[in-house]
């Protein structure tokens, strides 16, 4: 995700990179082709660049002692999604943001997507009618590497978070009850304690009935799709396919990077805050232990 938001801010004009903490020699020496100054760590970077904001796009069980980190130097974060692995992850990093008096953005990338701001909006103002039905799918085009699925969460922390998140911020419900079904464990041995496949069942405080679909194998390229039926309307929106390739999301990155930049001078530009990503994890967590499924890569204290 770090290369991704690097090609998605080259298009900005309000926001520059101009240094990257990156700890791997082989990734640092990439990315200092492009002519960004690197470094080892997060506190050398700090130290030594002028910097108004940091991005975190480091894995997911890393992303707490990031943001206390870069919280503590009194700089404002705009985090990549789900903010640690756990509930109490996010909500930690909300009260270590709070603590230093810094801002904190998650990057629910989706609520940048213009097409699904639209649908928001006609959903919340009423304009489809009573909300019957929501559904949001995400099919990976290759499962990712084990070593990175074992520390991910697994399939609902790692990727079901989004759909999550979109239902949520969609709909302005929460979740009442859940139901889970679920594939045998996944085709890689090496990832173990995860799977390739699931679907889940939600009623929504308002009544509506949410169906998340997620699966690690669609050859050729991500499929993200979101579809509402109501009782005076009906919506489809495909936020990305093959035949689009990486650039909805890009420009979706792009808009999230402008916004954090506006939230940091004190507008109002949108994006997920804290306890967003808190309510997201929290579902989430509830559909990984339905599915019989430990949260990779979190270790009990």
């Amino acid at each position: 995700m770090g290369q991704m938001h690097l090609r998605a801010m080259r298009g900005s004009f309000m926001v520059e990179v101009v240094a990257v903490a990156e700890p791997a020699p082989q990734n640092a020496a990439h990315i200092r082709l492009s002519g960004i100054k690197v470094f080892a760590t997060v506190a050398e970077m700090i130290a030594s660049t002028a910097l108004d904001g940091v991005l975190v796009a480091a894995p997911s069980g890393y992303h707490l002692g990031v943001i206390a980190e870069i919280a503590a130097a009194k700089l404002p974060i705009l985090c990549e999604k789900p903010c640690g692995l756990i509930p109490d992850d996010a909500v930690m990093a909300g009260t270590l943001a709070s603590r230093h008096g810094v801002f904190l953005q998650i990057g629910y990338w989706r609520r940048f997507v213009p097409a699904l701001q639209a649908l928001r909006t006609q959903i919340l103002d009423g304009s489809l009618g009573t909300l019957l039905t929501v559904s949001c799918g995400q099919w990976d085009e290759q499962p990712p590497p084990a070593q990175f699925r074992t520390g991910s969460g697994g399939i609902f922390i790692d990727m079901g978070v989004h759909e999550i998140d979109q239902l949520l911020w969609l709909t302005g419900q929460s979740v009442e009850s859940i139901v889970v079904a679920r594939q045998p464990p996944a085709l890689d041995a090496e990832a173990k304690g995860d799977i390739d496949c699931a679907q889940a069942l939600l009623v929504l405080s308002g009544g509506t009935i949410a169906s998340i679909a997620l699966g690690r194998f669609f050859p050729g390229g991500d499929l993200v799709t979101a579809e509402v039926f109501a009782t005076d309307g009906h919506q489809r929106i495909t936020v990305l396919e093959p035949i689009l390739g990486e650039a909805p999301q890009l420009d979706a990155l792009r808009r999230q990077a402008e916004a954090f930049a506006a939230n940091c001078r004190g507008e109002s530009a949108g994006g997920a805050t804290a306890s967003d990503a808190a309510s997201a994890l929290h579902v989430a967590q509830k559909l990984t232990t339905a599915a019989g499924l430990a949260v990779l890569g979190h270790r009990s204290t």
